[in-house]
């Protein structure tokens, strides 16, 4: 591969660029001619579909169905929730004409489904034995307003699941929120091989028309926090508006409490900035759909020879999935386009392999090589993709808790900022202080963690007032 393929940027020195270059030379996404919006070219679908089918299983299993809903919500629905249309109406694609023809009322281009959904609600619940209401729709939304798009992490059209339920209780609704958060959690663990953090948005960060917004934050290797994805509580704000109510076992009318929860394909985005390296991507083998690719090394007159045993190794080859590369490129060029496009095992096999009965099995992450028995190859390729991906979740792991230092002044914070690491530091909890924060340092909150307890009575927060709450602070996309 010629030095113009291979990346040209270093992720250590520069890393939007370098992010650019794997997402481009790695053929996961092309540019189209609507500004911010990409195409998914197969190696990156693939990836969704991973993720699609780890978390539709988890759905389906707590008894979540799936629905879908038309992409084109009227006006008139859109406004009817105050609050959750201030906070969509910059980023709201309209729908004016029919042809020539102006329309009667504008038609908002689905930014997310809560109001068209919920109409639809208020329909079909009359009882309390209508619930729980519990659906999900796999499908593309669209937010217009923003300055720099940045392919899978901010472009105007992507695609996600939105899972919107209804429950008689605050308390079902409360168990549902975390219960989705932790699949979240298990989707990027189990499948992406990256820890996250699980906590609670400021109100200032919470979705819009939500009581309280969940999240899992994600801290990147170039210092800079992600939300991987959000689970919110909705409280009643939207049955009130939608007249989504009840009849309870009293025959009392009460209006229900509601959910919404969301993953999205910016999670391919932070796969590849967290795993892929100075030779292109990395993809953890259980989010790939290509595990291993047999690599022939075709010298003198054993090319034949050597071309059958490489198809019978692939035969072999049961527990996992391989292609065969027999393009007419060197054996050198081969592994640089394979480790270009991030395939977890390259697998060698020459005339002196062959000799030796063995094959050569290379880890993309590492580079490390192993020599191993054919006859064994496929339980060993197996346990290596394994490894790999244990290692990759680890080395994540030990990058996120070298990463965030507790902060008790606002020198000490922007201090840890300007380090590439994340703050942790008691908070008074006001807007006010959040917003002085923000101007002062270009740092936003993220999330008050689960795991942290309340600040001791008497500590104070970097602004001076009394402490109630740990929040972190960073640095974000």
């Amino acid at each position: 591969m010629s030095k113009d393929l291979g990346i040209q940027a270093k992720k250590e020195d520069d890393f939007s660029n370098w992010y650019t270059e794997v997402v481009q030379k790695a053929g996961l996404a092309d540019y189209t001619k609507v500004s911010g919006c990409m195409v998914f070219m197969p190696r990156s679908y693939e990836i969704w579909e991973k993720i699609q089918g780890f978390l539709d299983k988890k759905f389906k299993k707590a008894g979540v169905k799936n629905a879908y809903f038309p992409l084109f919500i009227p006006e008139s629905l859109l406004t009817r929730e105050k609050e959750h249309v201030e906070g969509f109406t910059p980023e709201v694609a309209w729908v004016t004409h029919s042809g020539d023809t102006k329309l009667n009322e504008r038609l908002a281009v689905r930014p997310t489904s809560e109001t068209i959904m919920y109409d639809s609600y208020s329909q079909w619940i009359r009882s309390h034995r209508d619930l729980p209401l519990r659906l999900n729709q796999w499908c593309s939304v669209v937010r217009w307003e923003f300055s720099h798009p940045v392919p899978f992490l901010r472009t105007r059209e992507f695609l996600w699941q939105e899972g919107h339920t209804v429950f008689a209780t605050k308390e079902e609704a409360d168990k549902e929120v975390l219960e989705m958060l932790d699949y979240y959690a298990e989707a990027y663990e189990e499948v992406l091989a990256i820890p996250t953090i699980k906590g609670i948005k400021s109100e200032k960060e919470k979705f819009a028309g939500a009581l309280y917004t969940t999240t899992l934050e994600i801290v990147l290797p170039n210092g800079k926090a992600i939300q991987g994805c959000t689970s919110h509580q909705l409280g009643q704000n939207f049955s009130k508006a939608f007249n989504i109510s009840f009849t309870d076992d009293q025959e009392k009318n009460q209006f229900a409490w509601q959910n919404s929860w969301g993953f999205t394909t910016r999670s391919i985005g932070v796969m590849i900035m967290m795993h892929s390296d100075n030779k292109g991507l990395v993809i953890p083998p259980k989010a790939a759909s290509l595990h291993a690719v047999i690599v022939p090394i075709l010298v003198g007159d054993k090319k034949e020879e050597v071309l059958k045993k490489c198809k019978e190794l692939k035969k072999h080859l049961k527990h996992i999935e391989v292609t065969l590369d027999d393009r007419d490129y060197t054996p050198g060029w081969k592994y640089n386009d394979w480790e270009m496009k991030g395939v977890p095992l390259r697998i060698e096999l020459g005339p002196k392999d062959m000799e030796k009965d063995q094959v050569v099995i290379v880890r993309r992450d590492t580079g490390k090589k192993e020599f191993v028995p054919i006859s064994k190859a496929d339980e060993r390729a197996k346990e290596m993709l394994e490894e790999m991906q244990k290692d990759l979740f680890d080395k994540a792991k030990k990058h996120l808790e070298d990463s965030i230092v507790s902060v008790h002044s606002e020198k000490e914070l922007l201090n840890v900022l300007d380090n590439k690491k994340i703050a942790k530091a008691s908070w008074c909890n006001f807007r006010e202080c959040e917003d002085g924060i923000k101007e002062k340092t270009g740092a936003k909150s993220l999330c008050m963690p689960f795991d942290e307890s309340a600040p001791k009575p008497g500590t104070k927060c970097l602004c001076g007032k009394d402490a109630k709450v740990v929040m972190l602070f960073g640095r974000s996309y």
